[in-house]
């Protein structure tokens, strides 16, 4: 049943057969993560790649000055990993923390790597979702330096409204790129 979301997710690309599927799913483990617990922090090296069931995450870094720039947020029917450390193997520079209660179903890099080595499937599979990830950082860029926070804030709504109240403001603003305050100016336009 918890696998039904994350099945229909790997079907939707029409690359993978049932068997390979399946063969995937056998491999994952279910964990749930409590509100602000961490899915991976600064300095850890990441050795594990996850389907988001339910809640949401946020991936942040630490600035210059001590402060936590909330650079994306993963919500549900989502796959998400520390990308650059579960690649090179290196330390990540980035934290994962749950915003809410959430589900995950997990699996190992090993056993991840191993599949992808023995099924050719896999690497279009994983071609396809990096470009699909670049995609979307892109549209970010674009959308950071084109669009004022009101059209940024108006997006988020329109993509993701029932999570826009969930997420705490600090983390939403950050998001955003702007201040608490600024945030709050734009929610009471939204609000009339």
């Amino acid at each position: 049943m918890k696998n039904d979301s994350l099945r229909h997710f790997l079907q939707s690309f029409n690359i993978l057969t049932d068997i390979e599927i399946d063969d995937f799913l056998q491999l994952l483990t279910y964990k749930i993560f409590k509100k602000a617990e961490y899915f991976i922090k600064e300095g850890e090296t990441c050795k594990q790649v996850a389907f988001v069931l339910t809640g949401s995450l946020r991936s942040y870094y630490t600035s210059d000055k001590e402060e936590e720039v909330t650079y994306c947020i993963t919500f549900p029917n989502s796959l998400m990993t520390a990308y650059s450390s579960f690649v090179t193997s290196q330390p990540t520079m980035e934290n994962i923390q749950a915003i809410t209660k959430t589900e995950l179903l997990i699996i190992p890099k090993d056993k991840f790597d191993k599949l992808v080595q023995q099924k050719p499937n896999w690497v279009y599979f994983l071609k396809t979702i990096a470009e699909q990830q670049y995609i979307e950082l892109e549209k970010r860029i674009f959308q950071l330096q084109k669009s004022d926070a009101t059209k940024r804030y108006a997006d988020l709504m329109k993509n993701h409204p029932e999570y826009v109240q969930k997420i705490p403001l600090q983390y939403l603003a950050s998001y955003l790129g702007i201040s608490q305050r600024h945030l709050s100016r734009i929610r009471k336009e939204f609000s009339f």
